[in-house]
């Protein structure tokens, strides 16, 4: 609901976050059920209105998250991307995969290439960053400004020390040992 995000947004400006985050990308059953995460590129209308209010009614960056569709069907990437710049987003972040395909088989890092390409703000990629490798091929293969990384860092938070690692001065380094992973 357009009107009770941007009430939600002038109450979270009054606290000291940095900006705001507007999910379209959640897979999760119970946050689609209701319309939200993901389902919102179903209803690109709705997801304009949400995205204008948001942006008018916040004094902070404000960004989204989304995915490349809703299904295979429906893929709207492109649609989405300029309609969110378009809002004055001040930044995309793209999860390379549709809601149908959750997080199975590989994500489509070309779609983030082709998004990076049409947007003249930020895109962050998103999908299958599960290390320093894959983080420098994300770049390097798609021409994204930033790389986010997600479930990769649940249970091995130290990958983003990797990858920063890698991406300096090209240092693989190794996991830490066991002592400092407990």
């Amino acid at each position: 609901d357009a009107d009770f995000m941007a009430r939600a947004a002038e109450r979270l400006c009054e606290s000291r976050f940095f900006a705001l985050d507007i999910n379209m990308g959640c897979p999760a059953p119970k946050i689609v059920s209701g319309g939200d995460g993901s389902a919102m590129l179903k209803d690109l209308k709705n997801a304009e209105k949400v995205l204008r209010a948001v942006v008018k009614a916040s004094s902070l960056p404000v960004t989204v998250k989304m995915r490349m569709g809703w299904d295979e069907h429906s893929i709207c990437t492109l649609e989405t991307g300029k309609m969110a710049q378009d809002c004055g987003v001040s930044a995309v972040t793209l999860h390379a995969r549709t809601r149908q395909e959750m997080y199975a088989g590989h994500a489509h890092w070309d779609a983030i290439g082709e998004l990076a390409a049409a947007l003249d703000i930020p895109v962050v990629g998103n999908g299958d960053v599960t290390d320093a490798l894959s983080a420098a091929a994300l770049y390097e293969q798609t021409g994204c400004d930033l790389v986010m990384v997600g479930r990769a860092a649940l249970g091995r938070p130290w990958v983003f020390r990797q990858i920063e690692a890698y991406l300096q001065d090209g240092t693989l380094l190794p996991d830490p040992p066991l002592r400092e992973r407990m």
